[in-house]
């Protein structure tokens, strides 16, 4: 039997183009959302920049990428002068230095390290947990 060679399968629709968020991403504000929803394919993101991993992401993202697990940064200042790191480890690559009172926005916190957005440079990565006020202070 002879084949025309024509299907009746359509070709996938072309990728839309996306925008990629902002860089400066606003505070999170759980009145201000009560849902959200990934409409489209997820956009490539830069780590460096954006707070994604394959295993968890900032909430903030969660309109342009899928992930596992998402999570609120928690706003926490830097109590003594410490490297922003682009892995848990001492050996990974310093990215910034972060000085007593910057911010740093805590995504995950495991062993003596803690990833999340360091302020005001938006770079992503890890610091020790030791360097950062964990608990808030209490009102007297």
């Amino acid at each position: 039997m002879k084949s025309s060679g024509n299907s009746s399968a359509t070709a996938p629709p072309p990728l839309a183009q996306t925008a990629t968020p902002p860089l400066t991403l606003e505070p999170f504000d759980d009145k201000a959302r009560a849902s959200f929803a990934l409409t489209g394919r997820s956009v490539n993101l830069d780590p460096r920049t954006h707070a994604i991993r394959r295993d968890i992401a900032d909430i903030r993202l969660a309109e342009y990428v899928f992930a596992p697990h998402y999570a609120v940064p928690m706003i926490r200042p830097v109590t003594r002068a410490t490297l922003l790191r682009s892995g848990r480890d001492e050996a990974s690559d310093t990215m910034v230095d972060l000085n007593p009172g910057d911010s740093f926005e805590v995504l995950e916190i495991a062993g003596v390290s803690a990833w999340g957005v360091a302020r005001p440079s938006g770079l992503v990565g890890y610091v020790g947990a030791a360097a950062l006020e964990l608990a808030p202070e209490a009102s007297a």
